[in-house]
């Protein structure tokens, strides 16, 4: 059974994407991520000496402050601190800046829709606009599931609102696809499958869970391709700076 999406997408499509980098003159590292109407800013402070209380000081710290776009944080937003912080934690190398923070504040412009995915998005390009040193990069995607088990991907807040659950996907995404060959920088690991962080909402089968994993995945290529359209610039600059 098929189901007729209000914008027209098919199932698979994802709304269109839009990336910019350098966009706060005060951060280490800032970048803005849309798709469609949901966009959100990311900026980047550290890494600073000292780590927060109970982080280990043998390792970097990665710290997340979510901003709503209006009111106080709440549960919700407490709770995308948390996966975004794991998420962070899981591709950044923590071992070269020991006994440091790096600050990582999210602000949602608009939400319509996909907004934790589109959030760490927004997180990743950040990251290495600031030159913060990583393992992998990463890309994340929203899939709902229908009560009639249909399956869609990048959802509008009108769309979510009317499925049966959805998971956000976050997949690793090689370093090595933006980086000039042979660049002293390619030594992160190469990870063609796996993923780095799944959260489910709602009543989802394992069968439909894994339905949901398969078109995430295949729907990452687009946001891979982008992602190193939008990253390889600047890297190539850093590297005639450097040369």
């Amino acid at each position: 059974m098929e189901i007729d999406r209000i914008d027209g997408r098919s199932p698979n499509q994802l709304r269109p994407l839009a990336c910019s980098r350098g966009i706060l003159n005060r951060a280490h590292g800032s970048a803005s991520w849309s798709q469609g109407d949901t966009k959100v800013l990311a900026a980047v402070y550290g890494p600073k000496a000292g780590t927060k209380k109970n982080e280990n000081p043998e390792r970097a710290c990665i710290e997340v402050i979510w901003k709503p776009k209006t009111g106080q944080s709440g549960k919700q937003e407490k709770e995308y601190e948390m996966i975004l912080k794991r998420t962070l934690q899981s591709i950044c190398i923590l071992t070269i800046n020991p006994n440091t923070t790096t600050s990582i504040i999210i602000q949602v412009v608009q939400d319509d829709g996909s907004l934790l995915p589109c959030a760490i998005n927004a997180a990743c390009a950040a990251l290495v606009d600031a030159g913060i040193p990583l393992k992998h990069l990463a890309v994340s995607i929203c899939c709902c599931l229908a009560s009639s088990g249909y399956v869609i991907l990048d959802p509008t807040k009108q769309e979510e609102e009317g499925m049966k659950a959805f998971a956000y996907l976050v997949f690793p995404n090689s370093i090595k696809l933006i980086l000039p060959e042979g660049s002293s920088h390619a030594q992160g690991e190469r990870m063609e499958d796996g993923i780095v962080t799944s959260v489910t909402h709602g009543a989802m089968s394992v069968e439909d869970y894994f339905h949901c994993l398969d078109r995430g995945r295949a729907a990452t290529a687009k946001l891979s391709d982008f992602l190193r359209r939008n990253l390889q610039p600047q890297v190539l600059a850093d590297g005639s700076k450097a040369g």
